[in-house]
């Protein structure tokens, strides 16, 4: 999908992301993710909707969804403060508030464990795709209802392995 996305990057905002494995981008995604005529909100709920019954590009299951929870979990005291994450088979929502600049993040994220699934998988190439979503979080109500969709996303999937696809940061406070 294009790099046309404009990203908003400010230390301690808090931010709703989601990035997809290059594979699973298609021509349908490609043409959703570029129709103007509904809202960047509508777009992603589509594309979100799309994504969790897509059965291209997913890759992030068994030790390599292991190896991204672990890897996503630490980087919590250096780069974010991690709320939320739901790791779905081909694409990866996050919550967190931002320590250092966004692009540095992602970047940092998105680089690493495509080196490390590279290798898992022995191939080469373009894991993520270039491009992700990001929404600054406006307000409480906002952060719930962000917080709540990640929570839920896998067991919406219907997925067998859902418990292990999140992390909560206040389901682990308990």
């Amino acid at each position: 999908m294009g790099n046309s996305l404009h990203h908003y990057s400010e230390k301690g905002v808090y931010q709703f992301v989601t990035f997809r494995t290059q594979d699973s981008i298609d021509p349908f995604l490609m043409r959703l993710s570029t129709n103007m005529e509904l809202s960047v909100s509508v777009r992603e709920m589509k594309i979100d909707a799309y994504s969790d019954i897509l059965n291209k590009g997913c890759y992030l299951t068994g030790e390599i969804l292991t190896l991204m929870m672990n890897y996503i979990t630490a980087l919590d005291a250096e780069y974010y403060q991690l709320y939320a994450v739901s790791i779905m088979p081909n694409h990866v929502h996050l919550l967190f508030q931002q320590k250092q600049d966004l692009s540095l993040v992602m970047q940092k994220i998105k680089g690493a464990t495509a080196f490390y699934i590279n290798k898992q998988l022995s191939r080469k190439g373009h894991f993520w795709s270039k491009s992700y979503f990001d929404k600054a979080i406006r307000d409480e109500k906002h952060f719930n209802i962000v917080y709540e969709y990640i929570k839920n996303n896998a067991v919406k999937a219907n997925l067998n392995d859902a418990d292990l696809r999140f992390y909560g940061h206040y389901e682990n406070l308990i």
